[in-house]
């Protein structure tokens, strides 16, 4: 078995590239990550597999600046993310920035706001960023239309379907025109019909939007529909 990424490209053709990536807890005792490299092209969708405990999150939320690894380097655009210096004399870009600007995130849990309606909801990543508050909110308009929610502007999550609330978190992911979109387990609270609606308005989404999209699964299914297919076990990459 190999960790050597899984295309074969010169560095510079990946938008996010890791390199000997290491992930410990409680001092060293539990190695959730052991080594993994792995380059990921502008435009990609990527899908990791594997079972419970493989890994797989873990290295979606190292990828997306959610946490920092214990050995290693993520490189976005040849930029070293979270760290000050490297040795092979990259440039580096600040957590915050890399959030803010370059990643979109998307979760199992929604994690919607329950005092906000929707719109509100998908303007939250905007606030703190200097923006006008009525771009923000006609940004926000656009994108929950775009994903058909136009009828459900300004209701609560507790007012919406769950496939509703993860189109209000996939538009809220978007606000920000990120390049890279996470996706963990996005269809995991969702029944079969859903879950087929909200993996097919990504794959458009993706490709509408000329994004990168990394999605965490443990569908084979689901894991089928993306251009690439990464499986992990034991924190490392295995196929």
């Amino acid at each position: 078995m190999s960790d050597a990424p899984v295309a074969v490209a010169a560095a510079a053709e990946w938008l996010l590239e890791v390199r000997d990536l290491k992930k410990s807890y409680e001092g060293g005792r539990i190695e959730a990550l052991r080594g993994v490299s792995l380059g990921i092209a502008a435009g990609d969708f990527l899908a990791i597999t594997g079972p419970s405990g493989s890994g797989k999150s873990t290295l979606l939320h190292l990828l997306g600046g959610l946490d920092v690894a214990t050995e290693g380097t993520v490189l976005f655009r040849g930029q070293v993310v979270g760290k000050s210096s490297n040795a092979d004399g990259a440039g580096s870009i600040d957590l915050d920035t890399y959030r803010a600007r370059w990643a979109g995130f998307i979760f199992q849990s929604f994690h919607l706001l329950p005092s906000l309606n929707a719109i509100e909801n998908v303007q939250v990543p905007m606030l703190g960023t200097g923006g006008h508050r009525h771009g923000q909110e006609e940004r926000a308009r656009a994108l929950l239309v775009e994903l058909g929610l136009e009828h459900r502007l300004h209701q609560y999550p507790t007012q919406l379907s769950a496939g509703e609330r993860q189109r209000v978190a996939i538009a809220r992911s978007l606000v920000n025109n990120p390049q890279v979109l996470l996706a963990d387990e996005p269809t995991g609270n969702l029944d079969s019909v859903n879950s087929a609606k909200i993996l097919e308005l990504l794959a458009e989404v993706q490709a509408r939007h000329g994004m990168t999209l990394i999605m965490v699964t443990h569908d084979e299914s689901i894991a089928a529909s993306a251009h690439r297919h990464v499986r992990m076990r034991d924190g490392r990459i295995c196929d």
